[in-house]
């Protein structure tokens, strides 16, 4: 006798038992009723009754007993197994017959392929993502190292003595190497957010006064293409947050310079603060070339780049946006994206908002 799970959650393995013991007892009584009255032997009502009782009781043992031994020995080996996949931390082995147990390893089974399922699913995305990385790191080294290898090779087949070459070509080398040790300073300070190495100094400081600060460091950039950067209206005034001075200066650095990077000639960038009760929102928009949609899940991704050609052209490494992230998330903040193809730019962060 091997049950077979219900879907009625109510149909326990005891409950099937009993049905099934009063089945048997029942066809037992009906069987020595017609075996007795065929050979014209006749007994009180009590005589059966006991009899089905008798039957009864000795079936429910029988297959109370055969049942538990059959859980025990087959069913719990897998309950547990499952439980112990899924629950680390649950070392609880207790099944009962009292209760539908065929139908909660069906759900067990289900709940835990379901998260098998989405785990493969998780890894083969971290194993795209860690080719499609490691690809883009070797992408963004070689270009530098083949332009200083051609440099240096130039110079040491007789360029060396070509005054009107030799300096050229030992600054282009050297700007190269600059943006080598650029990436691997980005690369070394995304390792640190993420490993949590980053010590920051959380206090109160005026966001406004940064941003002031910022647009200073920046004047000669905008100017190159005569961008005009202004505040919206209401974020005239002061706005106290609570974050680490130091990296959110590295993510104002970064959103207004792309937001000029990537402007229009004469165009310009707005910076907005929005009040909400407990955070202050802070957005940068600009009119230029805007993100394709099919893009902006990306633009935080490592080294990922919506116009290869023209972001090289206009400098950085391809990190800036993805330690923008990792700084926001450092701080329990989030960080977003609105764009539209050649209208424009909005990066928006949170800060916790100082009392």
């Amino acid at each position: 006798m091997i049950p077979i799970a219900s879907k009625d959650k109510n149909i326990t393995p005891t409950k099937v038992v009993i049905i099934e013991s009063i089945l048997i007892a029942s066809i037992g009584t009906i069987l020595l009723f017609i075996l007795l009255s065929i050979n014209g032997l006749s007994f009180s009502y009590i005589f059966f009754i006991a009899n089905f009782l008798i039957i009864f009781i000795s079936s429910f043992v029988i297959n109370y007993l055969y049942l538990k031994r059959y859980i025990y020995r087959r069913i719990k080996i897998i309950y547990k197994l499952i439980r112990s996949q899924k629950l680390k931390e649950d070392n609880s082995d207790e099944i009962h017959l009292n209760k539908d147990i065929f139908y909660s390893v069906e759900n067990e089974v289900k709940t835990w392929l379901s998260e098998k399922n989405k785990q493969l699913t998780d890894l083969k995305e971290l194993e795209t993502y860690r080719k499609n990385y490691l690809g883009n790191i070797s992408h963004e080294l070689k270009t530098p190292i083949f332009n200083i290898q051609g440099f240096i090779h130039s110079l040491m087949d007789g360029a060396i003595h070509d005054e009107n070459v030799n300096m050229k070509y030992l600054k282009r080398a050297s700007v190269n190497v600059d943006r080598i040790q650029t990436i691997i300073e980005d690369l070394e300070t995304i390792n640190r957010i993420e490993s949590g190495h980053l010590i920051m100094d959380i206090r109160p400081f005026d966001i406004k006064i940064l941003v002031d600060e910022v647009l200073e460091d920046i004047d000669i950039k905008r100017m190159e293409k005569n961008i005009k950067i202004s505040y919206k209206e209401g974020a005239l005034k002061n706005f106290k947050v609570i974050a680490d001075r130091e990296s959110i200066r590295q993510v104002l650095m970064n959103l207004i310079l792309n937001s000029v990077k990537y402007g229009q000639i004469n165009g310009t960038t707005k910076i907005g603060f929005y009040d909400f009760d407990k955070h202050i929102l802070v957005e940068i928009a600009d009119n230029g070339i805007g993100i394709d949609e099919k893009h902006l899940k990306h633009v935080f991704d490592r080294f990922y780049r919506v116009d290869k050609s023209r972001s090289r052209d206009v400098g950085g490494t391809g990190l800036g946006l993805s330690i923008v992230k990792h700084i926001i998330e450092a701080h329990h903040q989030t960080v977003t994206v609105r764009s539209t193809l050649n209208l424009g730019s909005t990066f928006g962060f949170t800060l916790e908002k100082a009392n």
